[in-house]
């Protein structure tokens, strides 16, 4: 196995095809080993196998690329046994309790070991809490008799995507490596040196799972204080954005996090959730942690009050009389990714209050069904123009997409409440008392 990964001989398969999985399994390819994506969505394989671009923020030709260099993607998992390195890459988001759910991590894990033979190296990158690989994922690959360590090895090797970063990418971002025994960790490690630029072996497979967590949890809980700094300032008439642009110029002891109508996603929303939950299974406590989750959750709900407050300062309108237009609802700019998103959370919330509401979003002209909130499903996407933008109360600015006419909101909507910055950052509407930060 060290040569085939040496010689970049080595099959890859990529169980999970979506944000993590697909820019991995381009990246394997594109770094020269034979690979395949594995996925249960046959309209996805499909599309993926006729070049099609299903993540929009890829570069438009780079599945096609791949494709042409022999890529495959299959919902054929009896392929796996083909395999010499197995990648998940599968989601393990929350449970409707917001508790940690394993059960895509869990199947698929069953479905390799199905096939899994001597000498197979399987990696998982999906979030788990620490321990999790060895409790849960090694006991279900030992079933047909294989030890792990010795006639297959298991490592764990935390996903570090950002959707939509031109930066940093699978290729750039160093790559965090872990293994219970060093024939394991010293595979992965020498293969992951054949795809990305860097590689950091850590000493467990529990360590590799902790680094996520506390990587994501970080950011949660900064958020969390930047939210409240800025309803803290703004009481007394501070403009958080500019005291954070200005902070951000300290060289040192300092990293700048900005305000929102709360976290989205399928990591931030989630590590913490999952580092909280083990947390008390071993009897420590996460009070910081577990703050920062409650208020960042609450975000969207107080949007929704601001909101309501503000129609009527502004536009002597009851919330329950409202027709409010939610510009961008997926969870982050410029990407097409609903999960977790704040903006679903805020419209649900305002529909509650009475509110008619719409949205806009160039990247989803039909809402698709989503798991947090499979009600919206089949919404159609309104079209910006003058005469739509007159016949709302107000436009909230959720999501700031950069394919979005702010010019045009400035000179027409009746209320712009921008949970963003959205206009400012551009220089839009700074003599408009109806372009109001929220």
């Amino acid at each position: 196995m060290n040569e085939l990964i040496g010689q970049r001989e080595a099959r890859v398969a990529i169980v999970g095809l979506g944000y993590v999985g697909l820019p991995l399994a381009l990246t394997v390819c594109e770094a020269g080993f034979p690979a395949t994506g594995f996925d249960l969505n046959a309209d996805r394989v499909a599309m993926i196998n006729a070049g099609a671009r299903t993540i929009s923020y890829l570069p438009e030709d780079r599945v096609q690329d791949a494709v042409s260099r022999g890529f495959s993607a299959s919902a054929d998992m009896a392929r796996l046994a083909e395999a010499d390195v197995i990648v998940i890459c599968v989601p393990s988001p929350l449970s409707p309790a917001r508790e940690p759910d394993l059960g895509y991590v869990i199947r698929a894990t069953e479905t390799i070991a199905e096939r899994l033979r001597p000498g197979q190296l399987v990696v998982l990158e999906s979030t788990v809490w620490p321990g999790a690989t060895a409790t849960v994922v090694k006991p279900i690959l030992e079933r047909r008799g294989l030890r792990a360590g010795e006639e297959f090895f298991l490592a764990f090797s935390p996903e570090r995507e950002d959707p939509g970063n031109a930066i940093f990418t699978t290729r750039t971002i160093p790559k965090i490596v872990g293994a219970d025994d060093l024939r394991s960790r010293d595979l992965a490690d020498r293969f992951y040196a054949q795809i990305v630029a860097r590689t950091v072996p850590v000493s467990s497979l529990a360590t590799a799972e902790a680094v996520k967590l506390i990587e994501n949890s970080f950011r949660m809980v900064n958020i969390a204080f930047v939210n409240e700094m800025k309803a803290a300032l703004e009481a007394m008439g501070v403009d958080i954005w500019e005291v954070v642009q200005a902070a951000a110029t300290k060289p040192f002891g300092y990293m700048p996090f900005y305000p929102g109508p709360g976290i989205g996603g399928d990591c931030i929303p989630v590590s913490p959730a999952y580092l909280a939950a083990r947390a008390r299974d071993v009897g420590a406590e996460t009070p910081l942690v577990d703050l920062a989750r409650v208020s960042t959750a609450e975000a969207p709900d107080l949007i929704a009050g601001r909101v309501a407050g503000e129609l009527a300062r502004y536009g002597g309108v009851a919330v329950k009389d409202a027709r409010v237009l939610i510009l961008g609802i997926a969870y982050k700019k410029d990407v097409e990714d609903t999960r977790e998103s704040p903006a679903l959370a805020i419209l649900l919330r305002l529909e509650e209050m009475g509110a008619t509401c719409d949205y806009h979003d160039p990247y989803f002209p039909v809402m698709p069904p989503t798991r947090d909130h499979p009600s919206l499903a089949g919404r159609a996407s309104v079209a910006l123009t003058a005469a739509k933008l007159a016949s709302y109360d107000a436009v909230l600015v959720a999501t700031d997409h950069s394919a979005v006419d702010y010019a045009l909101l400035a000179a027409e909507a009746r209320l712009i409440l921008d949970t963003r910055n959205a206009f400012a950052a551009r220089g839009i509407g700074a003599d408009k008392a109806r372009i109001v930060k929220i």
